[in-house]
């Protein structure tokens, strides 16, 4: 099978993790027998540098006629100022979500055994083993809603954030959320604010219509502030986690810590029919750029969940998931997950050793 890649190199340590990534993807083509077209897309802080803008014309269309997208990285001090949305990264990250219509971030969060003393939690919490996946809504919500500044008569300058969701956008992330859970082991638990929002009691009630057609996959509701404790008390309890899109985006970065080093973990963002975007969820780090201090692992793993959701060829991302552990298993370790003392390799060797044990 030949697949068209497109890559958003980005900015930071961005270019140099997605370059050990397609290498990696490479070993797997050679082993496999896949091969790939790779198509560079720019979007980022690098874009506002080239172009005056984070997310040029044409991005879209570019990444629409390939079969999955790899991001990087995008942002950083140096655009962080400007108020002039075409001149914020974040815009581009929100702008190609939308235009491909990627509606679901999957942010798997699992205690890899070789870091398991990297874990912040107590030691016979950690042992229990975590191995969850957060399904977070990604289009709708508060950060989609409208918004608007207006002057009172009495308190001064007002602002407020319209946080709305329809009974589509429900339904089509509850159903990801049961369909992925019955890949796992067969559990969702529905995370909500339903004893004060509106929102959330829609979101509650078109759920529970959703777990009567999924019979076989076992369902509870989770306040958010409950999800959040229940989250540090025992993770191990969770399978797959589905929440609207700011619960998502608070609840999957406390999943993340909780395994030890977020330079491990991928995500990915999928639709029902575009190409999906696969991405780690670690930052541009800019203050390490260039320097092959940057941990490539979450950028691999990232590959790997795209081979699983967008290509469906689990075992190519299997390979991918145990070299990773392979590797970790003997000790080698980047700056980021090394204890004091221990020998830190580089974004280039770590690279090197995974494709290794490919």
């Amino acid at each position: 099978m030949n697949y068209k890649i497109a890559l958003i190199r980005g900015d930071g340590i961005g270019p140099e993790v997605v370059g050990e990534a397609v290498k990696v993807m490479e070993a797997v083509g050679e082993k496999f027998g896949h091969s790939f077209q790779f198509v560079d897309v720019l979007m980022g802080g690098c874009a506002i540098d080239a172009v005056g803008k984070s997310y040029p014309d044409g991005t879209a269309e570019k990444c629409k006629s390939c079969d999955a997208v790899l991001l990087g990285a995008v942002g950083g001090p140096k655009w962080g100022h400007s108020t002039n949305p075409d001149k914020r990264p974040e815009t581009a990250l929100l702008s190609i979500r939308k235009d491909l219509g990627l509606y679901a971030n999957l942010r798997p969060a699992a205690l890899r055994p070789a870091l398991a003393d990297a874990c912040p939690l107590k030691k016979e919490t950690a042992e229990k083993g975590i191995d969850l996946m957060m399904v977070r809504e990604l289009t709708g919500g508060i950060y989609f809603g409208k918004r608007a500044r207006y002057q009172t008569e009495d308190r001064g300058e007002e602002a407020s954030d319209l946080m709305a969701y329809s009974q589509l956008e429900i339904e089509r992330i509850g159903r990801r959320a049961f369909e992925l859970a019955r890949l796992r082991r067969g559990k969702v638990s529905s995370v909500d604010k339903a004893n004060v929002l509106e929102t959330s009691r829609l979101w509650r009630q078109i759920m529970h219509k959703l777990a009567q057609e999924y019979a076989d996959v076992e369902y509870e509701d989770v306040l958010v502030d409950n999800a959040a404790m229940q989250l540090v008390r025992d993770p191990g309890q969770f399978d797959v986690v589905v929440t609207e899109n700011m619960f998502g985006d608070i609840l999957s970065d406390e999943a993340s810590m909780i395994t030890g080093s977020i330079g491990l973990l991928p995500s990915a963002s999928i639709g029902d029919t575009a190409p999906g975007l696969y991405e780690p969820i670690h930052g541009s780090a800019p203050d390490i750029a260039g320097q092959d201090k940057a941990n490539p692992i979450a950028t691999i793993l990232s590959v790997a969940m795209m081979f699983r959701y967008s290509f469906q060829l689990p075992d190519e991302a299997a390979a991918i998931e145990c070299a990773v552990d392979a590797v970790l298993a003997e000790g080698w370790r980047t700056a980021d997950i090394a204890k004091p003392g221990e020998t830190a390799v580089g974004t280039q060797k770590m690279g090197e050793l995974i494709r290794a044990k490919l």
